[in-house]
């Protein structure tokens, strides 16, 4: 029993593997491609909702006439809509921090700005320790 598990290790020939390694890895890029043209159907809204369905069906019955034919079709409007999208969505990133931070340096900003009126005399002590209290509690 033990040597024919090794004899089956010794019998399978480099070349073998190798072809096998090959027909896994175009396989799954092959799903890759399937799904990322599925998804750029879906996420394309210059298609209505009969040409979504057209696509879709074209795809699922005849997966690599379909894709190869949206490829052709499509492929160049598919990159100009993925860059389109990447730059949305770092546009909507930047303005949510650029939001969420602030104009400027927040409490720290405020209080330098009391400060400086404080030092001028445009606001007595008492004036500044309740905007500085104001500032702090907020």
């Amino acid at each position: 029993m033990k040597d024919s598990m090794v004899n089956l290790a010794v019998d399978y020939p480099l070349l073998n593997m190798f072809w096998t390694m090959l027909m896994l890895f175009l396989w799954i890029l092959w799903f890759m491609l399937l799904f990322r043209v599925i998804g750029d159907i879906f996420r394309d809204d210059d298609l209505n909702g009969w040409g979504k369905a057209g696509w879709t069906v074209f795809v699922i019955l005849l997966p690599f006439l379909g894709v190869f034919v949206y490829l052709i079709a499509r492929g160049r409007s598919m990159g100009e809509r993925e860059l389109k999208r990447v730059r949305q969505n770092e546009e909507q990133f930047r303005s949510y921090v650029r939001d969420t931070a602030g104009s400027g340096g927040g409490q720290a900003e405020e209080l330098s700005r009391l400060a400086e009126l404080k030092n001028s005399g445009a606001i007595t002590e008492a004036e500044f320790a309740q905007a500085k209290a104001k500032v702090l509690a907020s």
